[in-house]
């Protein structure tokens, strides 16, 4: 067996085995560039990045929405691009904008969508009112879609996605525009999902306690590349278990190579703006501030906090991930 622990599984075990993905438009824009990963089966997945980091493309391409420009990709062993209809019979994709018919009932677009996946017509009724009581719509399900709140269409698109008991289920920044109480409770469905089913879902977010909270291993995406890959704990982790924060006067990367050459700030320390990101692996919070004030720093600000894959990020590309 070929083990690489950066992409998980070897690949005759991977639910999703991708290489070298890459997407390139019009005018030489590489929205991808060079993607590999692998998913293991009932793996939750996350593709975490800001807006334009390619994560969409990305999901595009391995739900043959959008045609590669070099590199593969296989569901289950099959090849996306040689064999687009049979990646689409093993795989469901939840996308960013709305699909269901909003002046037909819930029961009724799923009972479609059954229809359109080849669901023998026996099985649909059972499916149908299994979907609803796990996507907590019993109650709705015989009322047209356009009474049902944004936060019941959401539950009714992942439901319609399930209907067919899909291997590998592509959601696309499921709770993008929902207010936060719906968003927490669609967080809690999703969450639960792992526990009814083997299926492989592959997330995308920009939303960190989406990616903590959900997913089993994270890709951190920017500029189309992946600049990270690991559980979101293993992320955390490079940074330990606490982070000084600097607020400075005047110019903040000459304060972080002050702090540098006091042994203040190691090699993984960072400045964005006028604040410098300090992680404490060998110091106390409090040994670190007293060795600040004493570099006499003119400084605004001094906190501890603990770190977040935001903190990861900044660190990767100057970046923040955060919206």
């Amino acid at each position: 067996m070929n083990w690489n622990p950066l992409l998980g599984a070897s690949q005759d075990q991977a639910v999703i085995a991708v290489r070298g993905l890459t997407k390139t438009y019009s005018g030489n824009v590489e929205a991808v560039k060079d993607v590999t990963f692998e998913v293991q089966r009932g793996e939750v997945f996350g593709l975490l990045g800001p807006n334009g980091a390619g994560k969409s493309t990305t999901i595009g391409m391995l739900t043959t929405a959008i045609r590669p420009t070099s590199g593969t990709a296989h569901l289950a062993g099959i090849d996306v691009l040689k064999d687009p209809l049979g990646a689409r019979s093993l795989s469901s994709v939840v996308f960013q904008d709305a699909v269901v018919d909003k002046a037909l009932s819930g029961r009724r677009n799923l009972e479609l969508h059954a229809n359109l996946w080849g669901v023998a017509p026996e099985q649909i009724r059972s499916r149908v009112a299994g979907v609803a009581a796990q996507m907590g719509l019993s109650e709705q399900i015989t009322r047209p879609v356009r009474t049902y709140s944004g936060g019941q269409r959401r539950r009714l698109e992942i439901g319609r996605a399930l209907i067919s008991h899909p291997e590998v289920l592509f959601l696309d920044e499921p709770t993008v525009g929902l207010d936060p109480r719906i968003r927490f409770e669609l967080l809690d469905l999703i969450a639960d999902l792992r526990g009814l089913s083997d299926t492989t879902v592959l997330l995308t977010t920009h939303y960190l306690d989406e990616a903590e909270r959900l997913c089993d291993r994270v890709a951190i995406m920017h500029a189309g590349r992946i600049v990270a890959l690991d559980s979101p704990a293993a992320l955390l982790a490079t940074l330990g278990a606490e982070i000084l924060e600097v607020r400075v006067d005047g110019e903040a990367a000459t304060a972080l190579k002050s702090l540098q050459a006091n042994g203040v700030a190691g090699p993984d320390s960072f400045a964005v703006g006028n604040t410098l990101t300090v992680p404490l692996h060998e110091v106390s919070a409090g040994q670190a501030m007293s060795l600040v004030e004493r570099t006499g720093l003119s400084t605004r600000a001094l906190a501890t906090r603990s770190p977040t894959l935001d903190d990861v990020y900044l660190q990767l590309t100057g970046d923040r991930l955060a919206a």
